[in-house]
């Protein structure tokens, strides 16, 4: 897949990434319930925009497709549209942010925390050479539900050997 692209996010994309944020299985692991109105998705861009995170959308063959963005010093965090899962874009954009992070931003290293049942984001994490460095449980509390962490981290020095 050639025809896609990461570029900053900004909150004119809040509509399109609203049909992820809304979709409950799309945030099934994620650390807030599904978003109930674009004002919630708005809201929610906005505030990672104004925190400093730096927001980036992927776009696939033109249409917006998902994001990613690294919070505070060094989280990442993500999420596709249901309708591009399946299709290797997290992982080449996890792949860039990454680049960008240890060659442009100078970061040391990159973290993810992933609920352990999220075998799809596992599974990304680890193709792009996340490595676990920890668990722990009830950290999360989603919907009236507690959820567990995996901990994993992509070192510079782990990326330059890829």
């Amino acid at each position: 897949m050639s025809d896609w692209r990461l570029r900053p996010l900004r909150l004119e994309d809040a509509a399109a990434l609203h049909e992820g944020m809304a979709d409950a299985e799309v945030m099934r692991y994620w650390s807030t319930p599904p978003h109930g109105t674009l004002g919630e998705t708005e809201a929610f861009l906005r505030a990672g925009l104004e925190g400093g995170a730096r927001e980036f959308v992927i776009e696939c063959e033109g249409a917006v497709a998902g994001r990613v963005a690294v919070y505070g010093d060094d989280e990442v965090g993500f999420f596709l549209l249901r309708r591009y899962w399946g299709r290797g874009l997290m992982r080449r954009a996890l792949e860039e942010v990454a680049r960008r992070a240890f060659e442009e931003w100078g970061m040391e290293r990159l973290f993810a925390d992933v609920d352990p049942r999220n075998a799809g984001s596992l599974g990304v994490l680890t193709r792009v050479g996340f490595v676990r460095t920890g668990e722990a449980a009830r950290t999360w509390l989603v919907g009236g539900e507690w959820c567990d962490s995996v901990y994993l981290e992509l070192r510079r020095d782990q990326a330059a050997g890829r």
